[in-house]
C-alpha cells in the first residue's frame, strides 16, 4: 500500500495513541494554591524584565553586526547571503549529465546518521540497459519513459537480517517520473512485473526473490527504488518495521535525501563578495 510519501509494499501498524493525564488538586488545597498564586505573578513580573533586557540587548546585537562590508555582507533583510542556489533537475534536457556509482555509492558504506550503525556496500552497478532494472509491465513503462540509465547497488543491513537493491532510474522528466510513481503499484500488486534485486555474491540470493518488498519514489525526472529481503530467505510480513525502515533509510534518506539533494543545488560562488586585497601602503 502507498504511504504518503513514497510507494511500498509493506504497511506498518499504528502505534496506539499514549493516553492522556491531568492533574486534579484533592483535600485541603486553597493555602497551596494562594501561595502558587503569589510564585506566578513573581515569574511573570521576572520574565518582563528579562524580555525588556533582551529587546534592548538584540537590538544593540543588530546594530553591531549590520556594519561590516564585503565578507561578512548581509543581505537587505539582514539574513546571510545563500550559500547555495537550486538548481533545475526536472527534466534530463535541463539536467544532462549522467547518474554515476561515485555520486549515488561514494564510498564502501552508507551512512545514514553518523550516530547509527552502516550499510554495508556489497555491490553497484552502473548500466544504460534499464531493461536489468525491472521486468514485465514495468520494463515496458520505464522504457516508454524515456529510461537511459541507472545506478545500483546492494547492501546488506548493520544487523545482517536484510538485504536491499536500491537505485535511480533517470527517466525523461519529472512527468514521466510522476506518472510511473503511481502506475508502479497496480503492475506490482496484480504481479505483472516487479523491480529486480541484484544478487552480490553467496548467500545475498534472495534480494532476487519474488517474495521481496519493494517501495518506490521520485524526485524531479528520477524514479528511486529499493528492493528488501530477509536474508535467510524468509518471507517479509506486512508488519514488519524493520523491512520498512530499511526502504525509508535507503529510498528517503539515502538516495532521495542525499543524492539527489546535492544534484539539485549547487555552491554559490563567494569569492567576489570577499573584502578585495588591500595594497601595501
Amino acid at each position: 500500500m502507498p504511504t504518503p510519501a513514497a510507494k511500498t509494499v509493506a504497511t506498518p501498524t499504528k502505534p496506539a495513541e499514549a493516553p492522556s493525564t491531568a492533574l486534579v488538586p484533592t483535600g485541603d488545597t486553597r493555602g497551596a494554591l494562594r501561595t502558587a498564586k503569589r510564585t506566578w505573578q513573581w515569574v511573570v513580573g521576572s520574565l518582563g524584565v528579562l524580555v525588556l533586557l533582551g529587546i534592548c540587548g538584540l537590538s544593540s546585537y543588530f546594530f553591531v553586526v549590520d556594519e561590516p562590508y564585503g565578507r561578512d555582507a548581509r543581505t537587505a533583510d539582514g539574513t546571510p547571503p545563500p550559500t547555495t542556489l537550486t538548481r533545475d533537475i526536472s527534466s534530463r534536457a535541463a539536467d544532462p549529465t549522467p547518474l554515476t556509482v561515485k555520486e549515488v555509492f561514494p564510498g564502501k558504506e552508507v551512512v545514514i546518521a553518523a550516530e547509527e550503525s552502516k550499510y554495508e556496500l556489497l555491490k553497484t552497478q552502473a548500466s544504460e540497459d534499464c531493461k536489468l532494472a525491472a521486468d514485465g509491465e514495468l520494463r515496458a513503462l520505464l522504457a516508454d519513459l524515456g529510461c537511459s540509465q541507472f545506478v545500483r547497488g546492494t547492501v546488506r543491513s548493520p544487523t545482517g537480517a536484510y538485504l536491499a537493491t536500491a537505485g535511480i532510474l533517470n527517466l525523461s522528466d519529472a512527468a514521466g517520473a510522476s506518472s510511473a510513481h503511481e502506475k508502479i503499484e497496480p503492475i506490482v500488486a496484480k504481479d505483472k512485473g516487479r523491480f529486480l534485486g541484484m544478487a552480490a555474491g553467496r548467500g545475498t540470493e534472495a534480494v532476487t526473490r519474488k517474495s521481496a518488498q519493494a517501495g518506490w519514489h521520485e524526485r524531479g525526472h528520477f524514479l528511486i527504488y529499493c528492493v528488501v529481503a530477509k536474508a535467510n530467505g524468509s518471507t517479509i510480513g506486512e508488519a514488519d518495521v524493520f523491512a520498512r525502515q530499511v526502504l525509508t533509510d535507503m529510498i528517503e534518506a539515502h538516495l532521495r535525501g542525499r543524492v539527489l539533494e546535492q544534484r539539485a543545488t549547487a555552491p554559490v560562488d563567494t569569492s567576489a563578495s570577499a573584502d578585495p586585497p588591500q595594497s601595501p601602503n
